[in-house]
């Protein structure tokens, strides 16, 4: 990457971080306002250039953690933090320590500071909850902690929020007023992708009716000329989404380069293990 971008400070599935120096050539320039309707790890908005950000994403502990980002300085919050990395004596080895914290978050103190403690000693960095919403991804034993390059991630991020016209929502994305938009302003998604299984898709969390929903809102964006921008897959693992691939006939579709099974891409559709990732644009 020849541009330095920031990087998220969580660890997001399907974070599209390393898809930047492809997506971001691709948006539209002089855009008003940038409106992110699934922003998960914020990769995207906190990289784009536009007069106004908005940010949106129904999961609320993630919402509440980039409010309190924008609040307060990166010292402020580190201090926070490692006050409490200290109290649970969290490292990659103490197992006993997670669970404790984690047990004290989903028994009420669901503060930011709780929610990126268990994030950075999490599997992988990431979180997940259950369907009563308590947090129960497991330890990261032996790997996660919030190690010198986390660190570094998260100041520069909390500095570069303070830079940014930048509002972070936290709703259904069908509840936003996208009627308010208009020529000039640009939306971009990256929704849950309806034939791969991510642990926020495990359940059966996005249907076709969902996949259906967002398209048909999609094409009023078009109809009232707001330029958009839709991340997605085509075909992973041998599934193929056909119902976006019949909707992206009427749009301008782009493959990207890049596949999340660190494996190397393949274009070819024979290939089971392939994964095609594409943005559509009505541009």
């Amino acid at each position: 990457m020849n541009k330095k971008y920031i990087k998220s400070p969580m660890n997001y599935i399907g974070g599209k971080y390393k898809l930047l120096p492809q997506l971001l050539p691709l948006f539209p320039e002089n855009i008003g306002t940038f409106v992110d309707l699934f922003a998960g790890g914020c990769n995207v908005g906190i990289n784009i250039e536009a007069k106004k950000v908005i940010c949106n994403d129904k999961e609320q502990a993630i919402i509440n953690l980039y409010n309190e980002c924008k609040k307060h300085s990166s010292e402020v919050m580190l201090e926070i933090l490692d006050k409490t990395i200290k109290k649970y004596e969290l490292s990659k080895t103490n197992q006993e320590g997670y669970l404790k914290l984690r047990n004290d978050y989903n028994s009420g103190n669901r503060s930011w500071y709780m929610f990126y403690a268990l994030l950075t000693h999490s599997f992988n960095n990431q979180f997940r909850f259950n369907s009563k919403g308590e947090f129960n991804m497991s330890f990261g034993k032996n790997r996660s902690s919030f190690n010198p390059t986390l660190r570094r991630h998260f100041i520069a991020f909390v500095n570069i929020l303070k830079q940014k016209n930048i509002v972070f929502t936290n709703k259904d994305y069908k509840k936003l007023t996208i009627g308010k938009l208009k020529e000039g302003d640009f939306v971009y998604c990256d929704p849950p992708y309806l034939i791969t299984t991510a642990t926020y898709n495990e359940q059966g969390g996005w249907t076709e009716k969902d996949e259906k929903e967002l398209l048909y809102m999609l094409d009023y964006l078009d109809i009232h000329k707001v330029k958009f921008a839709l991340s997605n897959v085509l075909i992973h693992k041998g599934k193929e989404n056909k119902i976006l691939q019949e909707w992206s006939n009427k749009y301008k579709v782009h493959k990207m380069d890049y596949n999340y099974a660190n494996c190397n891409y393949q274009s070819k559709i024979k290939n089971k293990d392939s994964t095609i990732e594409v943005l559509i644009t009505n541009y």
